[in-house]
């Protein structure tokens, strides 16, 4: 009776609850649905090399209702360490590692947000909010399209061409030289001496600059491109498969180097996918062979720097969030790797003085009298530079 006296003598007030409330319902369920942010996409472009969302089986299952199957504290554990909840004796995650092949997932450093955000993505079946995508993901495309004309053919013909105009000046300025010299002292058709003269001036130039430039060459090796044991595409692994660098080179945040993978890592993929479009099974079957004989696969380092230089991966991966292709080029559009840039000292400082150092970063904490000159309009940046990028015993010691 109460009740149906409010809803005679307030009806509108009470169409005021209902459209409120089904606002709130729609609100709610739609951010329940979209809320996963283009990050999730990225973050997930890992995970698809063992996993669909919604088709068959990989090397791993298939995500579809995953977060229906299992709740999502357990998930979160899981994704960021199977192996640990397999090492604890945890049944479900035992079970699942029993139940594909005993591969376990490798570990992944993303935190609870990033997790429940990736969650949310698989449950909306790989779709992002629109709003979401659109300014990372073009920066990402206008990067890829930028990539195009880097292909391994291109850093090939850039090689040669670079050793064909050296050797072709060089040569060209020696001759110049020796007719100028015959005539000089023996034809002299050119009566005037002095044009002799400015001739083997401006040769002797060129050609010392050439030799300037090959000997500050000596012990580096751009366009490096060595045959390897096994023929890997990183063409195919990073570009078209979208494997994060780091999922092969797993020390590059954490060391010196970036490592080299072992076998077991090729093995996490491989021991199911047996066969490669373009190798069929004879490389594959390289892996294996390495496996059983317990022996490494003798990769060829590509990239290399003199002893006396000091470079840490770590510093730059973790500290200055100094992206893969930035030192080593536009590795998901080659084959077989090749050393793109020189890396020699005057690019690594040309790099020092034009990275931006961003002080959200908590190594830069300490830099206080920096950030207060940034703060009142002092310095409109800071670069690598400012905080000691070309001290020698930075990288000389």
């Amino acid at each position: 009776m109460i009740l149906n006296g409010f809803l005679l003598k307030n009806p509108l007030r009470v169409k005021g609850f209902l459209l409120i409330g089904l606002l709130l319902f729609f609100l709610s369920n739609s951010f329940i649905s979209f809320s996963q942010s283009a990050e999730a996409e990225k973050n997930f472009a890992v995970c698809k090399v063992c996993h669909n969302i919604d088709g068959p089986k990989l090397i791993g299952p298939t995500l579809k209702g995953v977060t229906e199957r299992r709740e999502e504290a357990w998930l979160i554990k899981f994704i960021q360490n199977s192996q640990a909840l397999i090492d604890a004796g945890d049944p479900v995650a035992v079970k699942v590692w029993e139940e594909n092949n005993k591969i376990p997932m490798p570990p992944n450093a993303l935190n609870e947000e990033q997790i429940k955000d990736l969650l949310l993505y698989i449950e909306a079946g790989g779709k992002v909010a629109g709003s979401e995508v659109t300014a990372e993901v073009a920066v990402e495309e206008e990067h890829a399209i930028s990539y195009d004309e880097a292909t391994e053919e291109f850093l090939a013909e850039m090689k040669s061409n670079d050793y064909r105009h050296m050797q072709a000046t060089f040569i060209a300025m020696i001759i110049l030289i020796l007719v100028s010299l015959f005539d000089l002292v023996v034809t002299k058709f050119v009566t005037q001496k002095w044009i002799l003269i400015v001739i083997m001036m401006i040769a002797l130039i060129v050609s010392g600059e050439v030799v300037f430039v090959e000997a500050t060459n000596l012990g580096r090796q751009q366009y490096y491109q060595p045959e390897q044991p096994i023929w890997f595409s990183h063409k195919v692994h990073s570009g078209q498969n979208q494997i994060d660098c780091q999922y092969c080179h797993f020390t590059a945040d954490k060391s010196m180097h970036a490592g080299i993978p072992p076998v077991q890592v090729c093995l996490n993929c491989h021991n199911q996918v047996r066969k490669g479009k373009i190798t069929g099974t004879v490389e594959i079957d390289k892996i294996h062979a390495a496996w059983n004989d317990k022996k490494p696969i003798e990769w060829v380092k590509v990239h290399n720097l003199p002893d006396h230089a000091y470079f840490n991966h770590a510093q730059h991966v973790n500290v200055g969030k100094v992206e893969c292709n930035d030192c080593h080029g536009p590795v998901e559009k080659m084959d077989e790797i090749m050393q793109v840039n020189d890396l020699g000292m005057g690019w690594c400082v040309a790099c020092h003085r034009d990275r931006e150092i961003q002080f959200s970063n908590k190594f830069y904490e300490q830099y206080t009298q920096l950030q207060e000159a940034v703060s009142s309009g002092e310095l409109k940046r800071v670069t690598v530079m400012e905080i000691g990028g070309d001290e020698c015993q930075k990288c000389h010691y």
